[in-house]
């Protein structure tokens, strides 16, 4: 037996159980322990909740706001932090 670590290309296939491009399928949202409120009287559709979400779960409407797809957001509060006038609270997910 060899005390030699296996390099990247002959590693054994592990933790990979999904095809590719199939994030849609799976929502990601029901392990969130605290959800994002939007208070739209305080946006000001400037889209930086947009570009730090890392999971997409911001999208923008037809009226120029945003808006939070819970299906999908995990609640990590990235949302909330990055946002300059404060309008996006975090608040306990309800049981």
């Amino acid at each position: 037996m060899s005390n030699e670590k296996p390099t990247w290309k002959n590693m054994p296939l592990a933790g990979i159980i999904f095809e590719p491009a199939t994030s849609k399928k799976y929502r990601t949202g029901d392990f969130r322990s605290s959800k994002p409120i939007i208070d739209v009287k305080l946006c000001t559709k400037c889209g930086i909740c947009w570009v730090f979400c890392p999971d997409s779960a911001v999208s923008k409407t037809p009226e120029g706001l945003y808006e939070i797809d819970m299906e999908y957001c995990k609640g990590c509060g990235i949302c909330a932090v990055e946002c300059a006038p404060k309008a996006i609270k975090m608040e306990d997910e309800e049981e």
